[in-house]
Parts: structure tokens; C-alpha cells; sequence
């Protein structure tokens, strides 16, 4: 009876002994996956907060962007105020998308989208305020402007006061025809205010035509300009 009963208490302890170790197999098993599974959850996360970030960024430049255009014109506070709102709501919607990582990619998208058209918005908008402004003051002097008289040009001032931007942009209107100021500045690279204050000139002195019947105003070269450059031209060949 002892021999069995020491038997039995063997088998019981062979088989605890055995499912303790196939208890802990299983959970060393349990433990590696739940590091993989914290490192996937990681790298989801770092992800997550990069593209946020930048969606961040983004957001920031178009709110400096709107302010800029507002400081132009009163007229453009009202669409400042409905950039704000817009990008109160975009705000909004990217705080609640947090609790989501896969709906806030889509969403991310969407907002990516609508940041690009707000920025085009402003800066079709802030085109739109210069050109007025520009109108305004043309106004002032001249209210019933149509295709505005030819100034005589002045021939002992034809070429030698012109620095070589002026030269290159009188040569390009002589070659392609004319172009509104903001053409011109994507053309010789320089400022807004820069471009309108060398059209302004060249048109003063003599050397342009400028027709004011649409905004933004379109700039040609005068004919016998024209003749000066082309006889300039045959000179130097």
C-alpha cells in the first residue's frame, strides 16, 4: 500500500514538475510577443506623432499667411476670420483623430488638402488686394483710364541709365509681348514691391505702354523702344 501510494504521489509531482515548466515555456512564449507587440505599438506612435507634427507646421504657416494678407487690406479680414474658423475646426478635428491611428491618417490627408486650398485661397487673394491697390492709385490720377497716353521717349536716355534687369526686362517684352507685373517678377525674381516699382519707373520714363483696362495691369514695350533694342542689337552683331 506504501509503495503505491509513493507511486502515485511520484506521478502527481512528475506532472506538476511538467506543467510548471510547460507553464513557464509558455510564458517566456507570452512575454516576447507582448515585446514585439510594444515595439510595433512604438514605432506606430513615433509615426503617428511625426506626421502630426508636421501637420502642426503647416498649420502654423497658413495661420502666418492669413495674417499677412489681413494686414493688407480690411477687405481680407473677413476671410482671415473664416481661415480662423476653418482652422479651428481642422484643430479639432485633429485632437479627436488622436484616439484613432488609422482614421486620422485619412483624416490627416483631408487636412493636408484643405491647407494647400486655404494657402492658394490667401495668396489668389492677396494678389487680388494689390492689384486693387495698384488700381486705387492709378485712379486717383487717371479715373476714366483706358489704354493710357504714350509718353515721348526720350532717346538720349534710351539704354545707358537701364541697369541690366531693366535692359532684360524691356528685351523680354520686346521678344514675347506684354505681361502683367506679377508675370514679370516670376520672370527676373524679385520682390512684389521691387517688380512695381521698375515697371513704374520704366513705364514713367518713357519706355513702356501700360494698358489699365484690366487688374492686373498689362505692360508693353513702346515701338520705337522697340526699333532702339533691335538696332541695338545688329550693332553688337
Amino acid at each position: 500500500m506504501t509503495e503505491v501510494l509513493l507511486v502515485l504521489i511520484g506521478v502527481l509531482l512528475a506532472i506538476t514538475v511538467s506543467a510548471a515548466i510547460e507553464y513557464y515555456r509558455q510564458l517566456g512564449r507570452v512575454q516576447k510577443e507582448y515585446e514585439k507587440a510594444k515595439e510595433a505599438v512604438e514605432d506606430i506612435v513615433l509615426s503617428f506623432n511625426k506626421q502630426l507634427k508636421r501637420e502642426a507646421e503647416k498649420l502654423e504657416l497658413f495661420a502666418y499667411k492669413t495674417e499677412v494678407v489681413a494686414s493688407k487690406s480690411d477687405g481680407a479680414m473677413k476671410k482671415m476670420e473664416e481661415a480662423e474658423k476653418k482652422l479651428n475646426s481642422l484643430e479639432a478635428k485633429i485632437g479627436g483623430a488622436a484616439e484613432d491611428g488609422e482614421r486620422m491618417s485619412t483624416r490627416l490627408d483631408e487636412i493636408d488638402k484643405k491647407v494647400r486650398d486655404a494657402v492658394a485661397s490667401q495668396e489668389t487673394l492677396a494678389a487680388k488686394v494689390s492689384g486693387i491697390e495698384e488700381q486705387a492709385r492709378q485712379f486717383s490720377t487717371m479715373p476714366e483710364a483706358k489704354i493710357e497716353a504714350v509718353i515721348p521717349i526720350k532717346r538720349e536716355k534710351a539704354l545707358a541709365p537701364l541697369t541690366e534687369t531693366e535692359v532684360s526686362v524691356l528685351e523680354m517684352l520686346a521678344s514675347e509681348g506684354s505681361k502683367t507685373a506679377p508675370e514679370i517678377k516670376e520672370r527676373v525674381k524679385l520682390s512684389r514691391e521691387h517688380t512695381a516699382r521698375l515697371m513704374k519707373k520704366l513705364y514713367e520714363e518713357g519706355y513702356l505702354e501700360r494698358d489699365t483696362r484690366k487688374i492686373p495691369f498689362k505692360y508693353s514695350i513702346k515701338k520705337e523702344m522697340k526699333r532702339i533694342l533691335k538696332k541695338t542689337e545688329s550693332e553688337v552683331a
